[in-house]
């Protein structure tokens, strides 16, 4: 029987288009959170982890993954007809994903190497973010996402405020984390002057340089970035290769990828 004094529980619903699922995975990975998560949210759609099925609306939706066939365009425009709130999450919803690489390249010679039968796969020429189909509130970056970012940003849901997410490039997480600037100190070829936080610096200090999975951060000057690689003597084929990750279709890294001869067809 319910209980007419007690507030309705957000209804909140995870949904997948061409990904790995490794960000929704962050979230069954909140062991120390998930209980109080699920005792605030009323989470009905997550086939990831129930087979329990619910249609809409709901009050947040957490879309991962690129748009990256035909049906999937019909698929997340309903969603976004059903949704309050629409989050998406990961660098495949927020930036077209790996997959996005093949938007540079010959989509049905790809598609004919892979499959024993291409005639039977359906997909589309480019894998794009969701933002580039229909209108987004949140994104939540990484390549997977970072847990504690997926912990504020609810809470900010539940409590009516803004997620306090912060927009700088890693390079201050480095700095706050005491590691040494790789290429300071040995040269290495790292992303973080370009890339948004959020990964607490994870590459970098283990002395590996960044590879732009949370994306490019806001009025982040790529070209200047790409053109100092290029002076310092790297080949253009590496420094494309640098841009060209998981993030590689998001602005300005796409333009410099773009400029740098990675040109489709």
């Amino acid at each position: 029987m319910a209980n007419p004094g007690k507030t309705a529980q957000p209804r909140v619903a995870v949904a997948k288009f061409a990904s790995c699922d490794g960000c929704q995975l962050t979230l069954l990975d909140l062991e120390d959170e998930l209980l109080e998560i699920v005792s605030r949210f009323d989470i009905v759609e997550f086939p990831e982890a129930t087979s329990r099925r619910s249609p809409g609306p709901y009050d947040i939706v957490f879309v991962e993954g690129a748009i990256s066939a035909p049906e999937h365009i019909d698929q997340i425009k309903e969603l976004r007809k059903q949704a309050r709130v629409l989050v998406t999450i990961g660098a495949c919803a927020t930036a077209g994903g790996i997959q996005a690489l093949r938007n540079w390249a010959d989509h049905d010679a790809y598609r004919a190497a892979v499959y024993a039968h291409p005639e039977w796969i359906a997909s589309l020429a480019t894998a794009t973010a969701v933002s580039e189909h229909v209108k987004v509130d949140m994104e939540l970056r990484g390549c997977p996402i970072d847990g504690g970012q997926l912990t504020e940003l609810l809470t900010a849901v539940l409590v009516g405020r803004r997620p306090q997410i912060r927009d700088e490039a890693v390079c201050r997480e480095c700095k706050r984390k005491g590691v040494v600037c790789l290429v300071v100190a040995s040269g290495e070829a790292c992303m973080g002057p370009v890339t948004t936080s959020g990964c607490n610096a994870l590459c970098p200090s283990y002395g590996r340089g960044c590879f732009g999975c949370f994306g490019p951060r806001t009025n982040a000057n790529a070209k200047s970035w790409s053109t100092g690689m290029l002076k310092s003597g790297r080949p253009p084929e590496e420094v494309w290769r640098l841009f060209a990750g998981f993030t590689g279709y998001a602005e300005p890294f796409r333009t410099v990828i773009t400029e740098l001869g990675k040109t489709k067809g």
